[in-house]
């Protein structure tokens, strides 16, 4: 996915009430704007952090500006949580994701579960429909270690029982973990920070859900699926 203008390098001030920011342009100009993640963003909120930002003109938004990459632990991040689904879906329609290749159609935001839209259905005449779910991740506090989630998530842990349910109706499940940082090379499951995820994580694997992570390459010009790293829990 490449970034449609050139994103604006800047230093964060600091962030706050989830989704504002406050910055300092390159010419010194202070900017206030809007972040497009609303989770805990452990580890990824220091002052004076170098960040990049996407400028939109667009006469119905109050700020101009939004976070788009942060640099934390020696290499760039990406923050904004709209992006993982598109990624993957590149990554998919390219063939580049192994286990997912070869269906036939890729549709977005359909209606499953209780009340429910998974992020990616892929279907192919010849095997049962797969629901997937992507998740953002970009928490890390051991070298090279991924981890989800960093806060608790009530609505993360329904769309694992969500997707059992799909894999004992008698279709296929992948909830796919999608890492905005490439300095991860392998996943777990934060169970310290959010058990009730967990123990839904070990539930979803027990009735057949399939997990996968995937790395990103990331620069300011674009964020794209570089390769698949394991996930180190029991059952997988």
């Amino acid at each position: 996915m490449k970034f449609p203008n050139p994103l604006i390098p800047a230093t964060l001030v600091k962030r706050y009430k989830r989704f504002l920011f406050d910055a300092e342009l390159a010419d010194g100009s202070a900017i206030t704007g809007s972040c497009p993640n609303t989770g805990s963003m452990l580890g990824l909120t220091a002052p004076g952090s170098r960040i990049w930002l996407s400028e939109h003109d667009s006469p119905t938004r109050k700020y101009r500006h939004a976070l788009e990459l942060v640099e934390a632990d020696g290499t760039t991040v990406g923050i904004n949580t709209g992006l993982p689904n598109k990624i993957v879906e590149e990554a998919i329609a390219g063939g580049q994701v192994g286990p997912l290749n070869g269906y036939a159609d890729m549709r977005r935001e359909q209606k499953y579960g209780k009340s429910s839209r998974i992020d990616l259905l892929l279907t192919d005449d010849d095997r049962p429909p797969a629901y997937v779910e992507v998740k953002n991740v970009h928490f890390i506090r051991t070298p090279g270690l991924a981890e989800f989630p960093d806060s608790p998530t009530a609505r993360g842990a329904k769309h694992l029982d969500e997707l059992g349910d799909m894999v004992e109706a008698g279709c296929r499940a992948v909830m796919v973990y999608l890492i905005q940082r490439q300095d991860c090379e392998t996943l777990k499951i934060c169970r310290d920070l959010d058990s009730n995820y967990g123990a839904a994580f070990d539930r979803a694997i027990a009735r057949g859900v399939e997990a996968i992570a995937m790395r990103c390459h990331i620069t300011p010009q674009e964020i794209r699926f570089d390769r698949l790293i394991p996930v180190d829990e029991p059952g997988l």
